[in-house]
């Protein structure tokens, strides 16, 4: 049986494809040509390509020749003396009843022709010279797809293998990636968590000595990272409040709205200033402002709020003073905000929290894991925007230093740089707003992690470099996925929604072409606390009924795990 015409050259019978007999000078033996090329347009353009073609390469033996010139994989064609690869983006019938598949392609870069083997070398982002209408198209083989993946000599680590082949090592080139902020983005149940533990173990791996803090929110990484970082929580965190800047202070110790709101703002500036004067080092400094971090009493500032107060003339105007002293004193008397709010965090400690947390030396323990989980709830995005700030400050105030450059991991970052029609102007989504748009000048680096990129805030997503998609179910997180994603991925963005467990679209500054990975099994003992509960096999337990209500009951009353 004859296909139908392509472009210039004659038609092709299904068994000169299936046994190689056609092929362009230069090319891989095996390879047949699978189509032409119809129309450029700079960095997207049109071939077509015959449907039987296609399905006869599916019988191929390499899987990488099996699966070409579907959506989401690689094609080539011969320019001069070079291969210039394509990324498939769409696949369509030219018209009802035809075997002619047109198809839109994005540029992806260009290698030498190997002499004698036809094999893709020294590949290369970028194009040089454009193919001109009617071009030889034909897929890639596996021999191609190791050079167009192979790592170089930069920094990288290996996290998986490249669809679809067994064996070609999936690299991110570590300080690409680092530099210009990434994300990782999947939905529920796709194998996030343990893809970040997979990536961040390979980081501590190949920089033992690095500084990396992760702001966990339900309490899952301290499993991945016991004896391989730090891991800090509610017991010994030990976060001094006078740390907090005054807009922190302002969530933390107001409560209310309106010109309420901006009265009772008005009094706490002037208190704390006077608070934070009274210590031993507030007296030393020349300049002295409310986001200073000095130490100082809170007995010191509700004095202070009193003694403001006594100067009213009329009782009817206590109620802001009123309202700050109830806050504060209720701060101070819940054993929840111990780990923040108690009396033995006064001396000046800031040196020894930054030391801890930073991990500055690492001492082979390159990552701090900050469990939030059991933070109250109303207060959990200051302490993140506390420790945020704080490497964002860090880093400004350590620009005549040797440079340490700090890796800030959010998990479920949509909760804490949400859009505004979600909540507007928080201290943590203005902070971690800043660090996204200036913080690789100087030397910070941020993951995000979510499930739902959608509800980021506007332009956080575009500001990382590198992007990791995972699957994504909602339409609208894939179109907000879409619009951050570069041109030369926008064959992958289809695949997106059909990704398996633990597969992964990465495209941008840490890898050479955009790939799909599958990533590699993680050790049991490196893996998160986040498996899905068996639902079946968990309820056919039962014994013991009375203790666990009777443990739970007392750990609930006491706010302890």
């Amino acid at each position: 049986m004859h296909m139908t015409d392509i472009g210039h050259f004659r038609p092709i019978t299904t068994e000169e494809i299936a046994s190689g007999e056609r092929f362009a000078d230069d090319a891989e033996p095996d390879l047949p040509v699978i189509g032409v090329v119809l129309d450029i347009a700079g960095s997207s353009s049109r071939i077509r390509v015959d449907r039987a073609a296609l399905e006869a390469l599916g019988g191929n033996a390499d899987p990488s020749v099996a699966t070409s010139g579907q959506v989401g994989s690689q094609i080539k064609m011969r320019v001069g003396k070079r291969w210039l690869v394509a990324n498939v983006r769409t696949l369509s019938l030219e018209t009802e009843g035809s075997d002619a598949i047109s198809a839109y392609i994005d540029f992806l870069g260009e290698g030498d022709i190997s002499a004698g083997t036809g094999h893709i070398r020294n590949f290369r982002r970028g194009v040089t010279r454009y193919p001109v209408p009617g071009t030889q198209v034909f897929p890639v083989s596996t021999e191609d797809m190791r050079q167009l993946f192979a790592a170089d000599a930069r920094a990288h680590i290996e996290v998986g293998t490249v669809y679809p082949t067994k064996d070609i090592r999936g690299a991110l080139y570590i300080d690409a990636m680092l530099g210009k902020h990434f994300a990782i983005l999947g939905s529920t149940g796709t194998g996030k968590s343990t893809a970040v533990s997979l990536i961040l173990h390979r980081i501590c791996e190949l920089a033992p000595e690095g500084h990396i803090v992760m702001v966990d929110p339900h309490g899952e990484y301290s499993a991945a990272f016991k004896g391989y970082g730090e891991l800090f929580d509610v017991n010994n965190l030990a976060m001094p409040y006078w740390l907090m800047n005054f807009d922190e202070h302002i969530e933390v110790f107001i409560t209310s709205d309106g010109a309420d709101k901006q009265r009772d703002s008005d009094i706490l500036a002037k208190a704390l200033l006077a608070a934070r004067g009274k210590s031993r080092l507030g007296t030393q400094l020349p300049k002295l402002t409310v986001d200073s971090p000095i130490p100082y009493l809170l007995s010191d500032l509700l004095a202070l709020i009193t003694a403001e107060m006594g100067l009213l003339d009329s009782v009817k105007d206590t109620a802001p003073f009123m309202r700050l002293k109830n806050k504060i004193e209720e701060l101070k008397n819940d054993p929840r905000y111990t780990f923040m709010f108690s009396g033995m965090l006064v001396a000046d400690t800031m040196a020894e929290f930054v030391a801890k947390v930073f991990r500055l030396p690492g001492r082979g323990k390159p990552i701090s894991i900050i469990d939030v989980s059991s933070v109250p709830s109303d207060i959990t995005s200051v302490v993140v925007a506390m420790l945020s700030r704080m490497v964002f400050d860090y880093a400004i105030w350590s620009r005549n230093e040797s440079k340490r450059p700090i890796l800030l991991v959010c998990e479920e970052a949509h909760r804490y740089v949400p859009s505004e029609r979600i909540v507007a102007n928080s201290a943590v989504s203005k902070v971690l707003g800043r660090i996204a748009k200036e913080g690789r000048k100087y030397g910070i680096s941020l993951g995000l992690i979510t499930q739902r990129p959608s509800d980021l805030a506007e332009g956080v997503l575009s500001q990382c470099g590198t992007i990791l998609a995972m699957r994504l179910n909602n339409e609208r997180d894939q179109a907000h996925v879409r619009s951050a994603m570069p041109e030369g991925a926008r064959g992958f963005l289809d695949v997106i929604p059909a990704l398996r467990n633990r597969e992964c679209i990465i495209c941008g500054e840490g890898v050479s072409v955009p790939i799909r990975v599958s990533f590699d099994e993680l050790e049991e003992e490196k893996r998160p606390a986040s498996s899905d509960p068996l639902f079946s096999e968990m309820w056919a337990h039962t014994g013991d009924e009375a203790g666990i209500i009777e443990r739970t009951i007392r750990r609930w009353r006491s706010q302890g795990r």
